[in-house]
């Protein structure tokens, strides 16, 4: 049996950049959803620093002498993937150590001499940074990881938002028409008029810096483009004879409205949110850029391009380019997977 999901589904399978798309996309899912476990450096906020190690470049190994902290508060599987983990060590990196009757000596990394080390409770470690380390030395890698969540989070709660508003007054405007449409319409065209970024960011200065203020104001800058495609979507739907018929059977304008219209226009919500996701993710970068997005230590990809942009002329540029490059395959692969969704779901094709 060949219902419309397996038509578009197998539509869909046949092209290799959705299928791309949707791949990073599921990648980026999973990062965000395992969180601290699957990160190298799982200290809440990948905020482990070692100043001595500052800009190191990518494949960067030293030796850490990993002190036992007396004290640590143990974290579930769960508050873990959520929130990380205090470490239990104390570490110090050093770039040589040898042991004498039973002795540990060790020269520090920023140091030539050599020192005793006192404790004999300690553990020796090496490790590799695969994408080096930034201006404070925390791993560049885990950073990047931590920042996935940061913009999939923004770009699931705006998207949200923009469709609670945008599907709502697109379907009232589409179904009533008439005086009610043109009262819907105007507050779009006065939105839509105003620039998106001016606008975020008016609203950010208003609600105030931090993560769920750029929740609030990327939805609500991105509900007008839904509100507009709902509207013609609705506005072609209710002439249809079932429609017509439901009319006729006496059915309560809210259940033709969310159980025959609303479900037939689906298609192209989906596509939109495809596409508003990708607008969010560089909504959020540009506004951490600008300091008025998440905020230190919270990693956010805008925020270390904004830190490290000025190391790319000094030999340093991975610093800047890795966030940068993170921030463009996630958008275009969601660009992508829009692209797919609205070739699959268009039944002209």
């Amino acid at each position: 049996m060949n219902s419309l999901s397996h038509i578009a589904w197998r539509k869909f399978k046949k092209n290799s950049l959705g299928v791309f798309g949707l791949i990073i996309v599921t990648i980026a899912v999973v990062i965000s959803f395992l969180g601290y476990v699957l990160f190298p450096d799982s200290t809440p906020y990948s905020n482990q620093m070692h100043l001595e190690l500052s800009k190191k470049e990518p494949g960067f190994t030293t030796v850490f002498i990993l002190v036992p902290k007396e004290s640590v508060l143990e974290v579930n599987l769960f508050e873990k993937m959520l929130f990380g983990q205090e470490s239990q060590f104390e570490e110090i990196p050093i770039s040589t150590y040898r042991e004498d009757n039973g002795l540990l000596w060790y020269t520090p990394f920023d140091s030539q001499y050599e020192q005793k080390f006192s404790d004999s409770n300690y553990l020796i470690s090496e490790r590799t940074y695969i994408l080096g380390t930034d201006s404070f030395g925390r791993d560049l890698l885990s950073r990047i990881l931590c920042g996935t969540r940061v913009s999939l989070s923004v770009g699931f709660i705006s998207v949200f938002i923009s469709l609670l508003i945008g599907i709502s007054l697109g379907a009232i405007a589409g179904y009533y028409r008439g005086r009610v449409d043109a009262a819907i319409m105007w507050l779009v065209n006065v939105v839509w008029s105003i620039p998106t970024l001016l606008m975020v960011i008016a609203i950010s200065l208003a609600l105030g810096k931090g993560f769920w203020q750029v929740f609030i104001a990327v939805g609500l800058t991105m509900w007008v483009e839904v509100a507009r495609i709902v509207r013609g979507e609705v506005l072609s739907v209710r002439e249809n004879e079932y429609v017509e018929a439901a009319q006729s059977l006496g059915f309560s304008h809210f259940r033709i409205l969310f159980k025959h219209i609303l479900p037939n226009v689906m298609g192209a919500v989906i596509v939109i949110s495809a596409a508003n996701f990708a607008s969010a993710i560089l909504i959020e970068a540009g506004l951490s850029f600008l300091g008025i997005g998440a905020q230190p230590p919270m990693p956010s990809w805008g925020t270390m391009i904004k830190d490290h942009y000025a190391f790319i002329v000094m030999g340093k540029s991975y610093l800047a380019i890795f966030p940068g490059i993170a921030i463009m395959l996630l958008v275009l692969s969601f660009v992508l997977l829009g692209n797919a969704l609205r070739d699959a779901l268009d039944v002209r094709s």
